[in-house]
């Protein structure tokens, strides 16, 4: 836990995130008339993900969020994303950030700094990313989504094998009682799967449980930090004015001016060690920044041990943690602008900050949803450890899941679970990050053991060391895509999600674009893309190359947190076919039944990869 002689009474500002705790009405809710196949809570990346690859799959789809607001944390500050190459950017995410690439090209123009500081669509203003993502849904007149309605109870099923319904609160108290043959939980928290009976777990495990490295000795109740992303200018004529919030007591903060004045903190808003607010690089456009914490600093955003009451609890509780993260972060930054005790030069740097009068305009510019980073995990049939991560034998790819549904490249980093020492000079324990080469994400981790018709794309299976590779917008995106999918394969199938045909899935996947498996030189534009993704999936590229680089080494550094590909990573497809690595694939070819005459002949890997897709039964 954070202590502080001084530190923070518990508050109950007025925010957005206002949730009703009891219900004392039933009326009529818009969608509660209609006909749903799959309903989805949460309208998060992935769950927006999810409802548009059910949608085009002919499925009528209820998108149900619990603030005013779609799109999680990509519209309420964390813009600049997780990923290290543009390579692994698929499906669903990747066009959203071209859809972004497109807005700014078309306002700005061809040439305009907001184009080139987009980044090729990935950098973008919270307001942007709310248009897009509310264009990418208008385009399915069959997605339906309701806003401002949190999760009641659930009823179930067959023995507590299917949700029958869901129960619906909305912001005045009434409730209405909704009913599909499909769900899916794409909230942070994994409220929906909790309430299911789905067994989860949070906090972190001992190390001997799955043997990693990265694991505490000894299980505890720790969670991953929580901050808000706030989105900051130094542009004057969009400048708001950091709000005196309730509850500011300039005592909390006093303990900063030792450290102000030792010049251990030398710059407040840096993307560097010893700042106090993260601006992230490259910035955003239109003189932009996604403010964050700054790793193992001595003056952090985030609040370890402040939020464990936040996975299981109820509306209150949350409210209380969620003004609290507040308080602190934006009560800090008052301060640095205000207070006559700070040095002149951090008040005039401060000073020359503020938020951003054009985002987030209906909540006084501020994020109406906390950074919540790690909450209930469930348990479902496979649990990604931080062995999903790592080598295979020799080579330079992380080791082979067939039944892989997405994949992913961003490092294993958690931004630490506890504090030792003054709130302000301490440190941060439970921190961690290590490189990995690029993974993949079995099926299993988002399917419950027993519950039948639900799916689990954003609270998933895993260890915490395993989430901490996982929990990145683009990676929950890409698992939103499929479990979009994977429903509408269980209700056309009449099967439980359990007995999802993979094979098929992935083909789904692969044909609207999304990666399996890591191919820094197969784009999801070029012809072979569904052909190679299905050879690697299946190991093609696994063993053929001896690693010759460091596990989880990256290409040349382009800027801030983004590499050029992976390397030791292409396909290659246009290298002629040796006579080894023939033999190996011939052998590939026979255990999936996809051998054929052209096989023997086929002069170079395109040729070979699309005889054998061509063959598929």
């Amino acid at each position: 836990m954070l202590h502080n002689a001084h530190m923070m009474r518990t508050l109950l500002i007025v925010t957005a995130l206002l949730l009703p705790v009891g219900c004392s009405a039933v009326k009529a809710n818009p969608a509660a008339g209609r006909q749903h196949d799959v309903v989805i809570y949460a309208a998060t990346p992935g769950g927006i993900a999810a409802a548009i690859s059910a949608a085009k799959s002919d499925c009528r789809v209820l998108l149900i969020e619990p603030t005013p607001r779609i799109g999680g944390l990509v519209t309420n500050g964390l813009t600049h994303p997780d990923f290290h190459a543009f390579e692994g950017l698929t499906g669903f995410y990747l066009e959203f950030t071209q859809r972004t690439e497109d807005y700014y090209r078309n306002k700005y123009g061809p040439d305009s700094d907001q184009l080139r500081i987009s980044l090729r669509g990935t950098q973008t203003e919270p307001s942007v990313a709310l248009t897009i993502f509310q264009q990418m849904l208008a385009e399915h007149p069959s997605i339906t989504v309701l806003h401002n309605h949190t999760l009641a109870s659930v009823s179930m099923t067959h023995r507590g094998r299917r949700i029958a319904s869901i129960k619906l609160s909305d912001t005045d108290g009434s409730t209405s009682k909704i009913a599909a043959p499909m769900f899916i939980d794409a909230s942070y928290e994994g409220d929906l799967m909790a309430a299911a009976g789905v067994p989860w777990r949070a906090g972190r495990e001992g190390r001997e449980e799955y043997d990693e490295s990265l694991a505490p000795e000894q299980p505890d109740d720790q969670l991953q930090a929580y901050n808000f992303r706030l989105t900051m200018t130094q542009d004057p004529d969009n400048l708001a004015p950091v709000p005196l919030l309730p509850g500011y007591d300039r005592n909390d903060y006093l303990d900063l001016i030792p450290l102000l004045e030792s010049g251990k903190v030398k710059q407040l808003f840096a993307y560097k060690p010893n700042a106090v607010y993260k601006a992230q690089i490259p910035p955003l456009p239109n003189g932009k920044y996604d403010i964050n914490d700054v790793s193992r600093s001595i003056v952090r955003l985030s609040m370890p041990g402040e939020n464990l009451g936040w996975p299981d609890g109820d509306a209150a509780t949350r409210r209380a943690i969620f003004n609290k993260h507040l308080l602190y972060n934006v009560g800090m930054l008052y301060f640095l602008q205000h207070d006559e005790a700070v040095p002149q030069a951090f008040r005039d740097e401060a000073n020359s900050w503020g938020l951003c009068k054009d985002e987030l305009v209906e909540n006084n510019h501020l994020p109406i949803q906390l950074y919540v980073r790690e909450a209930r995990r469930m348990i479902g049939q496979y649990v990604f450890t931080e062995h999903d991560t790592a080598c295979a034998e020799n080579d330079p790819r992380a080791v082979l899941h067939e039944d892989a549904i997405a994949m992913c490249e961003y490092s294993l980093n958690c931004h630490g679970t506890s504090h030792e020492g003054p709130l302000f000079g301490g440190h941060h324990t439970g921190e961690f990050y290590k490189a990995a080469a690029p993974y993949q994400i079995p099926y299993g981790v988002i399917v419950p053991k027993q519950v039948e018709n639900l799916l689990v794309p954003v609270a998933l299976s895993a260890s915490h060391v395993g989430f901490c590779a996982l929990r990145l917008e683009p990676c929950w995106s890409s698992l939103g895509q499929a479990a979009g999918f994977a429903a509408a394969q269980a209700i056309d199938s009449k099967q439980p999600v359990q007995q999802v045909d993979v094979p098929k899935l992935q083909t789904q996947l692969h044909e609207d674009g999304s990666a399996t498996i890591y191919l820094g030189d197969v784009p999801h534009e070029c012809g072979d893309f569904a052909a190679a993704q299905w050879w690697g999936t299946h190991g093609g590229f696994h063993g053929i190359t001896p690693r010759t680089v460091k596990p989880g080494q990256r290409g040349k550094h382009i800027v801030g947190q983004y590499y050029e590909s992976y390397p030791q990573h292409d396909a290659e497809l246009d290298t002629p076919l040796d006579d080894t690595l023939r033999a190996r694939w011939i052998t590939l070819a026979k255990k999936l039944g996809v051998m054929n005459d052209k096989l023997k002949t086929a002069p170079t890997r395109r040729d070979f990869i699309r005889a054998a897709y061509a063959s598929r039964s």
